[in-house]
C-alpha cells in the first residue's frame, strides 16, 4: 500500500489543480476583480502557511540578511505577483481548459530559462540533449497552437451543445461579424497574457534554486514570499480598484474560491508535492501534469459548455508530447551524470588502493 501513496498522492494534487483553474474562472467570470482575487488568495495563503513553518521549521537554522530579504521580495514581485495577476485576467478572457493546457509548457520554457542564464546546459550531440530541445520546440508550438489556431469544432460536442441548449447552440455557430472578431480579439489578448504569466512562473522556478541555497527552509521561504505577494498585489489592487463594494466577500463561489486556491492549493498540495518529490523525484510529479488538463476540459465542457475545435485538441496533444519529450531527456541525462559519478567514484578507490599497496606497510 505504501508504494501505492506518491500515486495517489499525485492524483489528488492534480485535481487539485484542475479545480484551481475552475474556481478561478467561476469566480472571475462572475464579476469578482481578478486583482482583489489575488490579494485575498495570497493573504489566506501566508495565513495557512505561517502556523506549519512555526511548527515544523522553528528549529531549522536560516540567516537572513537584508540583501537576502531584498532578493526574495524582488523574485516574489516577479514570480508570484505578476505571475498570478496576469493569470487572472488572462483566465478572464479564455477558458479553464486554456489555463490548465498552457501549464504543460513550464517544463520548457524553465529549461530555456536555464539555459539562457547558464544554469543548464545543452549536448546536442546526445539524444537526451535533442530530446530537451525537441521537447522545448513543441511545447512552444503547442502552446502557439493551442491559442491561435481554432480549425473545426469538434462534433461530438457540437452534437451534446445542441441537444442541451439548441437556441444557444445556434447563437454560437453563427454569431454576428462584430461578436466573433470581439471574441478573437479577447482570446487573442488573454492567451498572450497566459504566456507572459507562465513564462514568469518559469523565472520564479529557475531563481528558487539558488535562493533555497541561501535560505533552506522551504516552508517559511514560500510564506514569506506569500506575504510579500499580498502586500505587492495590495498596492496594485488599491490603484485600480476604489470601490467598497468589490472588498467584499460573501458566503458565494466568490469565498468558496479564494479559500480554495489560498489554503488547500498553496497549503495542502505544496506539502504533497515535496513530499512525492522526496519519495519518487521531480520527473515522477511533473509526469502528472497533463491530469490536470483532462479534468478540467471535461468539467468545463460540461458547467460553461466550452467549445473544443480540433486545432486546440492538437495544440493540447503537441503540448503533452513536448512535456514527456522534456522529462525523458532530462531522465537520461541525470542517469548519465549518475554513472559517471559512479565511474568516477570508482577511479578514485582504484587509485587510493593502488596507492596504498604502492606504498606498503611501514617498515622498522
Amino acid at each position: 500500500m505504501k508504494s501505492h501513496k506518491p500515486y495517489v498522492a499525485m492524483l489528488f494534487v492534480q485535481l487539485v489543480y484542475a479545480g484551481m483553474a475552475l474556481f478561478s474562472k467561476a469566480a472571475i467570470s462572475k464579476g469578482m476583480n481578478p486583482f482583489v482575487f489575488v490579494v485575498f488568495r495570497q493573504a489566506l495563503a501566508f495565513l495557512a502557511l505561517s502556523p506549519l513553518a512555526f511548527f515544523f521549521e522553528s528549529n531549522k537554522y536560516a540567516p537572513m540578511s537584508y540583501g537576502l530579504l531584498f532578493k526574495i521580495f524582488l523574485v516574489s514581485f516577479c514570480g508570484l505577483t505578476l505571475s498570478l495577476n496576469l493569470y487572472c485576467v488572462a483566465i478572464n478572457h479564455t477558458t479553464a481548459t486554456f489555463a490548465a493546457a498552457t501549464t504543460n509548457i513550464i517544463p520548457a520554457i524553465t529549461f530555456i530559462i536555464a539555459v539562457c542564464l547558464r544554469m543548464e546546459s545543452i549536448s546536442i550531440r546526445r539524444f537526451h540533449g535533442i530530446a530537451k530541445v525537441v521537447g522545448a520546440v513543441m511545447g512552444v508550438s503547442g502552446a502557439m497552437v493551442f491559442a491561435f489556431l481554432r480549425g473545426p469544432q469538434v462534433k461530438i460536442m457540437l452534437k451534446w451543445y445542441m441537444s442541451s441548449n439548441n437556441n444557444q447552440a445556434k447563437t454560437m455557430n453563427h454569431p454576428t461579424e462584430d461578436v466573433s472578431s470581439s471574441r478573437d480579439h479577447q482570446w487573442v489578448k488573454g492567451s498572450l497574457l497566459m504566456l507572459s504569466s507562465n513564462v514568469l512562473w518559469s523565472l520564479w522556478l529557475v531563481l528558487q534554486g539558488p535562493i533555497v541555497k541561501q535560505y533552506p527552509a522551504k516552508l517559511r521561504l514560500t510564506a514569506l514570499q506569500c506575504f510579500f505577494s499580498c502586500v505587492q498585489s495590495a498596492f496594485w489592487a488599491v490603484a485600480v480598484e476604489r470601490s467598497p463594494s468589490a472588498w467584499k466577500l460573501g458566503w458565494d463561489i466568490n469565498l468558496l474560491s479564494v479559500v480554495y486556491c489560498g489554503v488547500i492549493v498553496t497549503g495542502i498540495t505544496y506539502w504533497l508535492q515535496v513530499w512525492a518529490v522526496e519519495k519518487k523525484g521531480p520527473v515522477f510529479t511533473a509526469m502528472f501534469t497533463p491530469l490536470a488538463l483532462v479534468v478540467t476540459a471535461i468539467f468545463s465542457a460540461f458547467l460553461w459548455k466550452e467549445t473544443l475545435y480540433w486545432g486546440r485538441v492538437g495544440g493540447a496533444l503537441m503540448l503533452v508530447g513536448g512535456l514527456y519529450c522534456t522529462l525523458w531527456g532530462k531522465i537520461r541525462e541525470d542517469r548519465k551524470s549518475q554513472k559517471v559519478e559512479l565511474i568516477g567514484a570508482h577511479a578514485d578507490d582504484d587509485a587510493r588502493s593502488k596507492e596504498g599497496s604502492t606504498t606498503g606497510p611501514e617498515t622498522v
